[in-house]
């Protein structure tokens, strides 16, 4: 009993953690459009190019995007196959997310941290910067967004496979079909 309700404590934190991550990166579309206007108008009525204004854009993109994965998982935007898995008992449903958080996700998360974490390090060593002449000094922090994405993806995952595992274990026996 102890088990289960330290567990659900850690996937509560978790999936309150990557919801509030997905609801304050919902704030940079805000951004995006405020940006995207600004491009707009500067070269419609100033005949002119912002560089940098077009690689806020990029960054803006990119982070709304990287941080909001988890929370996609939570509400259940990810790719899965519907039209059986409707159709599952909770049971099945149950089985089916602890197997792929556990062999699908979890690995793609843990190898997408793996793979990208000398990749951000070295950006940070030399304090990358962008390639163009009135780019944003910060390509550093972009390539960061790759290794905490695989992070919170694994932290999801782990929220996930110990959600289902909790119903695998828990379901009243008349739920099980």
């Amino acid at each position: 009993m102890l088990l289960s309700t330290t567990s659900k404590i850690i996937t509560l934190k978790i999936d309150a953690f990557n919801t509030l991550l997905g609801r304050a990166s919902a704030l940079l579309c805000l951004l995006l459009i405020a940006l995207t206007v600004a491009v707009v108008l500067i070269r419609l009525l100033l005949g002119a190019n912002s560089l940098a204004l077009q690689e806020a854009i990029t960054y803006a993109h990119a982070a709304l995007f990287m941080l909001c994965f988890g929370a996609g998982i939570i509400e259940g935007q990810h790719v899965r196959v519907d039209i059986f898995y409707q159709r599952f008992s909770p049971l099945t449903k149950a089985w089916v997310d602890a197997l792929g958080a556990l062999l699908l996700l979890l690995p793609f998360a843990l190898f997408l941290t793996f793979i990208s974490w000398q990749f951000a390090a070295r950006s940070w060593q030399i304090l990358e910067t962008s390639n163009d002449t009135g780019g944003l000094p910060f390509v550093y922090l972009l390539k960061t967004l790759i290794p905490v994405t695989g992070v919170l993806l694994a932290l999801q995952a782990l929220s996930e496979c110990i959600k289902s595992t909790l119903i695998i274990y828990y379901l009243p026996s008349n739920e099980t079909r």
